[in-house]
């Protein structure tokens, strides 16, 4: 791990409260698959090239994958992580900040990260709210027809966020749904293309992990895939996104955009993750332990120290990245 990442992660169990630390740490079951997330890049290198000149690589290829509630992690939740991110921003539906609050805070472009509705009025509310605020995308996450069970939650009886905080994006919708909480259901294929007819924004689907689902989500018309297993959030029998990248990459074919999602932590994961084929990195945790430890200037800290770290990884590897340049550690 980047060593700014690991002392914020450190400043950060300290000073959140330990149910709340727990919910943003945990994952589902055994949290095998977490672990997995992270161990999948320790079982690979990168095998640089020489003697190639001064080529250019890459701009910063990272973007912030959505994670709920930050306002458990700091006051200024939301807001902070947007004035700090002056890259692309995934913004969760179950943010504790209005939509149109994280967009006009933000110093780079916002996605909407949408879990679909029971209510399809529900659903097309929230469409219509991320496209008033101004957002670039559309982010549907489809790997979560229920949800995970975490240990950690169950055992602190953590199942709501607590008085004055609420999931502000659910605020004054039709019907009842919930302030604190986010409901899931299981949906279909028939469901993404309705939600490109309602939209005229990009739609990008999270939480791929089968190759003969990328092929599905081209021939349906998305812009662009996440392989994420959630963070091991959700099914802890899965593999690391890192291991199930490769097959999605070459299932997709160059025709949408691949990020992967999941366990990175340093500059040489990123570097990883694009030589493995994928377009850019998503990072999550680490953005809510910058901002549990120092705020804004905690996020810009994580966002540097991972610029800073992918530079120079990327210059000792001759400037470029491809898949043959990945081998396994013996």
């Amino acid at each position: 791990m980047n060593p700014v990442l690991a002392e914020l992660h450190e400043k950060a169990r300290a000073v959140l409260d330990p149910v709340h630390y727990d919910f943003f740490a945990g994952g589902a079951g055994d949290e095998v698959v977490l672990a997995e997330n992270e161990a999948a890049f320790r079982r690979l290198a990168l095998l640089p090239r020489v003697l190639r000149g001064e080529e250019n690589g890459p701009e910063f290829p990272v973007l912030i994958s959505p994670t709920a509630f930050h306002k458990l992690a700091h006051p200024d939740g939301e807001l902070a992580t947007a004035r700090a991110a002056g890259t692309v921003l995934v913004s969760s539906m179950a943010s504790t900040v209005p939509i149109a609050d994280v967009v006009a805070a933000a110093t780079g472009p916002v996605w909407f990260q949408l879990y679909l509705q029971p209510d399809p009025e529900v659903t097309e509310e929230l469409i219509r709210r991320a496209e008033r605020a101004g957002c670039a995308a559309l982010v549907v996450t489809v790997d979560s027809p229920v949800f995970g069970r975490h240990r950690r939650d169950l055992a602190h009886g953590f199942h709501d966020l607590p008085a004055g905080l609420a999931a502000e994006n659910m605020r004054d919708l039709p019907g009842t749904p919930g302030l604190r909480r986010i409901e899931m259901a299981p949906f279909t294929w028939a469901d993404i293309d309705r939600v490109r007819d309602l939209t005229s924004l990009p739609v990008w689907l999270k939480g791929v992990l089968h190759p003969d689902d990328a092929v599905l989500a081209v021939e349906h018309g998305v812009a662009g895939i996440f392989v994420s297993n959630h963070g091991g959030r959700q099914l802890d029998v899965v593999p690391a996104a890192l291991d199930a990248l490769p097959a999605v990459v070459d299932a997709v074919g160059g025709r949408i955009p691949v990020v992967l999602d999941g366990g990175v932590r340093s500059g040489a994961d990123i570097a990883l993750a694009l030589a493995l084929g994928a377009s850019a990195a998503g990072i999550g945790r680490p953005v809510l332990w910058g901002l549990a430890a120092d705020g804004e200037a905690g996020v810009r800290k994580v966002l540097d120290a991972l610029r800073d770290e992918f530079e120079h990884v990327l210059a000792l590897c001759g400037g470029q990245l491809s898949r043959d340049m990945v081998v396994v550690r013996c």
